[in-house]
């Protein structure tokens, strides 16, 4: 791509001058996309076991469906979400009425899921907002870094939210990832990709998610979690991952 090179002069005798890439953020992320074979995601249905509940991601030209289902006491229960917005839920096979209120919380819950596994295919998305951050050491390694917030219009509930994104900078892959939170009380999360695996040509990875104290910049969470400061909270665990093509 070829740069846009701004000179300013300063008092008439220093020229400072800046490399400005204005769709640098847009081709980490296409590099990204690529590295993880997730131009595979279209056209394709991805299905996978999280926390004891079926999950499932449908992919078409124009339009996704999401599914959660899982045993609830002698109960069978199933969510389809549909492009985000239209929810259903089923009990054994029989259409239910769900309250405004709920719906937002199911739709959330099964939202936040699917959200991460679909990384970094998702940060192409209308609502996200992405800025291109410059590079970060990370374990002696360097990294691309993206800024993410999104738009209210099709963000979700949590279109307030913050991310940061860490793409190594030789293979592209996301290994670091950090976001803050204010539902739920707030808080700020940091989460290390480890356990990598391909299905159908696309990888799959998991993480340890850590916890950072609120009010945390998340440019400065990196430098916490190389000195150990960080306490790990759970690990991000997807199994039976199946890949089927539409």
């Amino acid at each position: 791509m070829r740069k846009i090179t701004v000179c300013v002069a300063l008092i008439g005798l220093v020229v400072s001058c800046t490399n400005r890439e204005p769709d640098k953020a847009n081709n980490v992320v296409s590099q990204a996309v690529k590295a993880h074979g997730q131009g595979r995601l279209a056209n394709s249905r991805v299905s996978f076991t999280f926390r004891d509940k079926s999950y499932s991601v449908s992919r078409s030209e124009d339009s996704y469906e999401y599914t959660r289902s899982f045993k609830e006491d002698s109960s069978w229960v199933e969510d389809v979400l549909i492009n985000s917005t239209d929810f259903a839920r089923t009990v054994n096979g029989e259409l239910i009425s769900v309250p405004d209120t709920m719906q937002v919380k199911y739709t959330s819950s099964v939202n936040s899921v699917l959200y991460f596994v679909q990384l970094p295919y998702l940060l192409n998305d209308p609502a996200v907002i992405k800025s291109y951050e410059g590079t970060q050491k990370v374990l002696g390694e360097t990294y691309d870094v993206l800024k993410v917030t999104f738009r209210p219009s099709g963000g979700g509930e949590d279109f307030k939210d913050e991310y940061r994104y860490w793409f190594h900078e030789k293979t592209h892959l996301l290994d670091f990832l950090a976001y803050n939170y204010e539902t739920d009380g707030g808080g700020v999360r940091f989460r290390k990709a480890y356990n990598r695996s391909e299905r159908g040509g696309i990888l799959f990875q998991d993480y340890v998610n850590y916890e950072v104290p609120v009010g945390t910049p998340l440019q400065k969470i990196p430098a916490l979690f190389e000195a150990g400061k960080l306490k790990e909270l759970s690990r991000i665990v997807n199994t039976d991952i199946q890949v089927e093509r539409l």
